[in-house]
């Protein structure tokens, strides 16, 4: 184990020493108290921390980290379990982080150095980090991981001229779940190097000059964490050191030798040390007129039931024939425009001592078909939001809707599943268990795959068409090409031509008509702007073509609803009305200071829309945060 000093004294103080001497035998002991006091200079030449917390178990209160050296890290506990190295993190809603002002952090020399495992691979993955990513702008460094490898990012005043983006090492060691590696970097001011198990992997030399950091910078500890983004670690964590020196390769080989054996330690399942729990509750999928698909997701594998039927005592059941943790079962035969009661029943695998994990009893109603009223509500880009989105969500189902129409960023990002846990569905639970939700595809989800483990759609999921009483929606993903010669568009123009509905609705995400300030050009220092997604404009031509009446967006997280619009100009009569429904959570966006011919009503602030339908009446109105009333139209036929 490495003697660690405070910077500008020799003293070495009981909080560091001991947990040190508690994991070494006495005549290691002895050996290194000799070197200590001996000659420090012989006994080691590695850095002094900045930082030190060791995640051991002695360390851990109530909801707190005990910092060796450095502020303690606030602890989740219903989230986070102890293991016989240290903490295992478990699927969080943030990590904790610390204003950078507050801190010393490292000017230009640098050294990070962490055990850890990885259980929940990221596309952006971290343990530690003091970094921002805004657009272009990339400051600061972080040690993590992708889904594959292990990587350091490092911004420094010479990289790429001055501009501040991040220079990333990755290693050539591809890491296995739930093992624990000692991965460390380090920067002396010309040149980067991160190290796997002791061993160097990648230097670069593109770096250069003192660490650039953006004002308002924090320091993550246990995932990945800037101004507007976080990605908290899920695996275990037994150790994490920050030095503003830059160590020499001899150090890390030392530093990691002392603890080696954990590397060839028995792997920590986390999940088969969770409870047996939801971590989903049921929702629904796909409703027709005579089915509807039930998904729930547990914390461990187990068979899974559905007990249904049209009174309380869900006298019915269906089960699965395999164990699974995202559960999927499809009820078929049931009666049109009927309201049905459900539960799920799970039985965790190979643990008979454990009760079946049993929801409350909830209702749903089929479509009643091609005669009848309904209504729905439409909520968009509830992301990284879910005190809005469950409040939106609530009252969406105080108007009893049939289902739930989705344009897309449910999440803020896609891979994280944290975000569709904790936030996504945690959040929307009281509507989405009651009434089917029809999402699209946002570019914030990234084509990820929690998308397709979590939407049960008609294939290929990322376009897809349903009806519901005299309509037809078509569900269409923006975030790839629409032009003429597509598979979406030439999958769209047969299927509106094939469409006897007396209503036609498209749904995508992003809109091809929009007054936004910035995200078609910044229409307060110029007059260049698309006003709206190019690419989603293709498809334009299809809805005049085809007759379509509304077109519901995302994307721009605003109200927006336009004339009716045929060839790009307003219209009177013959077009579709395009409407921008964004306000569902996410940062809100304002409107630039030109009004496009094309817009009838832009508004700011967070929102939800309920549509109603009969025969050829259609109802619309938009209702803000508070439950006031700000947009009502209707269209008859």
């Amino acid at each position: 184990m490495a003697v660690h000093r405070f910077r500008g004294s020799t003293r070495l103080t009981c909080a560091l020493l001991f947990p040190y001497l508690e994991e070494m035998s006495l005549r290691c002991s002895c050996l290194l108290l000799a070197l200590f006091w001996g000659s420090i200079a012989v006994a080691h030449d590695g850095p002094s921390p900045l930082f030190h917390w060791s995640f051991q178990s002695k360390f851990q209160s109530e909801d707190a980290l005990e910092a060796q050296i450095g502020p303690g890290v606030p602890l989740d506990k219903e989230n986070s379990m102890p293991t016989p190295r240290g903490l295992a993190l478990l699927e969080r809603t943030k990590s904790s982080a610390f204003p950078v002002r507050d801190l010393d952090l490292p000017a230009t020399d640098l050294t990070v150095s962490a055990w850890f495992s990885v259980h929940e691979p990221l596309v952006y993955g971290a343990v530690v980090g003091a970094q921002e990513d805004n657009g272009n702008a990339e400051t600061g460094w972080l040690l993590g991981y992708d889904r594959e490898r292990f990587y350091f990012g490092l911004s420094t005043e010479d990289t790429n001229d001055g501009d501040g983006r991040l220079v990333f090492l990755r290693s050539r060691t591809r890491y296995s779940k739930d093992v624990l590696y000692h991965v460390a970097a380090t920067y002396d001011g010309e040149k980067a190097v991160l190290y796997v198990n002791g061993k160097p992997e990648t230097l670069s030399d593109e770096v250069g000059g003192p660490i650039v950091y953006e004002e308002g910078t924090l320091l993550a500890v246990g995932g990945y964490r800037d101004r507007n983004e976080d990605y908290p670690h899920v695996g275990e964590v037994v150790s994490i050191q920050v030095y503003d020196v830059a160590a020499k390769q001899t150090w890390i080989k030392q530093e990691f030798s002392h603890n080696a054996e954990l590397t060839r330690a028995e792997p920590f399942d986390i999940d088969a040390h969770k409870p047996f729990e939801f971590l989903v509750l049921p929702y629904l999928q796909f409703g027709t007129r005579t089915g509807m698909t039930v998904m729930w997701e547990t914390s461990k594998l187990s068979m899974g039931e559905v007990q249904f039927g049209e009174t309380s005592a869900c006298s019915q059941s269906f089960g699965a024939t395999a164990f699974a943790t995202i559960h999927e079962l499809r009820l078929e035969g049931l009666k049109p425009g009927s309201q049905y009661f459900y539960r799920t029943v799970s039985t965790a695998k190979g643990a008979p001592g454990n009760q079946p994990l049993v929801s409350e009893v909830k209702t749903f109603q089929t479509d009643s078909g091609s005669g009848a009223a309904f209504a729905f509500a439409i909520i968009s880009d509830t992301q990284g939001n879910p005190e809005v989105a469950g409040a939106l969500a609530e009252m969406a189902w105080g108007h009893r809707p049939n289902f739930l129409l989705l344009p897309g960023d449910l999440v803020s990002t896609g891979g994280v599943k944290s975000q569709w846990v904790n936030e996504f569905f945690a959040s929307m639970e009281p509507l989405v268990s009651r009434v089917p939700f029809f999402p699209v595809l946002g570019n914030h989800e990234q084509n990820a795959s929690n998308y397709y483990n979590y939407a049960s759609l008609p294939e290929p999921e990322y376009y897809y068409t349903f009806s519901y009483g005299n309509a037809q929606f078509f569900m269409v993903d923006t975030n790839k090409k629409c032009d003429p010669k597509s598979e979406q568009y030439l999958w769209l123009d047969k299927e509106l031509a094939q469409s006897s509905a007396q209503w036609k609705f498209v749904c995508h995400h992003h809109p091809p008509y929009s007054s936004d300030e910035n995200d078609y050009g910044d229409l307060w220092s110029n007059n260049k702007s698309s006003r709206g997604d190019l690419n989603a404009r293709h498809m334009s031509m299809l809805y005049d073509k085809h007759q379509v009446d509304v077109v519901w967006n995302g994307h721009i997280h605003s109200y927006e609803r336009t004339w009716r619009i045929k060839n790009g100009r307003p219209v009177e009569e013959g077009g579709p009305i395009y409407m921008v429904t964004g306000g569902g959570g996410g940062p809100l966006e304002t409107p630039g200071p030109f009004r496009t011919p094309f817009s009838n009503l832009v508004r700011r602030g967070h929102h939800y829309a309920m549509v109603w339908m009969n025969g050829g009446h259609f109802e619309f109105k938009a209702y803000d945060l508070d439950g006031r009333l700000f947009d009502t139209f209707s269209i008859r036929k």
